[in-house]
């Protein structure tokens, strides 16, 4: 990054979608890991089970807490764009905005391929192209961007609904909801081939698809979009909404429909997140409007936001946390200076280590939150 992607705290930004935004990452890169890692052993009590559950992802069909963390992502990118693109949408020149869009983009399909496509392996034949969150959020503001700077609100409803309706149409006619015959997992292995994640090389050389990698990409950025853009559609209540008590109640109004959009749609086409289905789609961005809307309420209408201020510390730095959180392993510290508690922790010790590694990473975070460091793309 240079020097003028790590910039102080803009002023005007709305508290809630930064303590979200954070709340999202904290989930990622503290909670699920620290609670699973030290949860697994206590996984015979009832309780405990379940909320596993609802942190790992389903199987195939259904949803659980955990598929939401990549929507909500993607969602509070679009939610942040009728503020940052507000004066370039009338603008006769938008070349500037889309050299920032076109950097972004690649910047954050390369992180992708860095985080979870096998980068620094330095070996071509386990490098994976499309396969990561940080990708799915190019595809997406991409996608988001293009309907957001040529067209009126109406129009911008009318494309994001043709690009659900159009993937919805696509996987109920052109294949069915199996893991094996869906149509994007059709075109993924078209198109990706053996640069899509889960291939793997026999001694033989040859190369094969696996059958335990289901998620879609390809074909699935169509929906990737239409969820940024029910993320810009929340960002323009909140921005154009007079009345915050109003932009509330429109928030939960839009999520509450969405929900019944979702379980209705559910009934043909099966809520599944590893092919983004459209009820899926529908599902979670209700989810997101709920959450976005009760946020929003509770901190910049009613201004109770004790307590979840240091959440801003991952909210800030997003794409720090992410990456940090998922490239670089810090266990090796902890381990080094931890080492001789492994005989009394027993089957503990990895967890410890797993909660260390984490506290590290907001150790970092809360020392570029407190300096006013914060890197954007």
């Amino acid at each position: 990054m240079n020097q003028q992607q790590v910039k102080t705290m803009p002023q005007g930004r709305l508290e809630s979608l930064d303590i979200l935004r954070g709340f999202d990452l904290f989930m990622l890169v503290f909670f699920q890991p620290v609670f699973v890692a030290f949860a697994k052993h206590w996984a015979d009590i009832p309780v405990v089970s379940f909320l596993l559950k609802q942190f790992s992802h389903a199987h195939w069909e259904g949803f659980t807490a955990w598929d939401l963390v990549m929507p909500l992502f993607l969602f509070m990118v679009g939610a942040a764009m009728p503020f940052s693109f507000e004066k370039y949408r009338h603008s006769p020149d938008k070349s500037a905005i889309y050299k920032k869009i076109t950097k972004r983009f690649l910047i954050l399909f390369i992180l992708g391929i860095a985080v979870q496509g096998n980068l620094f392996s330095y070996d071509i034949k386990a490098i994976r192209i499309y396969t990561n969150t940080l990708q799915a959020i190019a595809a997406g503001y991409v996608i988001a961007s293009i309907l957001l700077l040529h067209l009126s609100r109406k129009g911008q409803i009318i494309a994001t609904s043709l690009l659900l309706v159009g993937y919805w149409a696509l996987l109920t006619f052109l294949g069915d909801f199996s893991p094996e015959a869906n149509f994007a997992e059709v075109v993924d292995r078209s198109v990706l081939g053996r640069v899509r994640d889960g291939v793997y090389y026999t001694e033989d050389g040859m190369w094969h698809f696996s059958d335990n990698y289901r998620y879609t990409w390809v074909l699935t950025s169509m929906v990737f979009g239409v969820t940024t853009m029910l993320g810009v559609f929340a960002g323009q209540i909140m921005k154009y909404g007079k009345d915050k008590l109003k932009n509330s109640g429109w928030l939960l109004l839009m999520g509450a429909t969405l929900l019944l959009g979702g379980w209705l749609l559910s009934f043909q086409t099966p809520i599944i997140k590893k092919i983004w289905s459209a009820s899926m789609t529908l599902w979670s961005g209700g989810w997101c409007f709920i959450l976005m809307g009760l946020f929003y309420y509770f901190i910049d209408y009613k201004k109770k936001w004790q307590g979840m201020q240091w959440l801003k510390v991952y909210g800030m730095n997003s794409i720090v946390a992410y990456t940090v959180g998922m490239v670089i392993n810090f266990r090796s510290i902890p381990n080094s200076l931890l080492w001789g508690l492994e005989k009394y922790t027993g089957v503990y010790y990895p967890a410890i280590l797993t909660l260390a590694n984490f506290l590290i990473i907001f150790f970092i975070l809360h020392v570029m939150y407190k300096r006013k460091i914060f890197v954007k793309i």
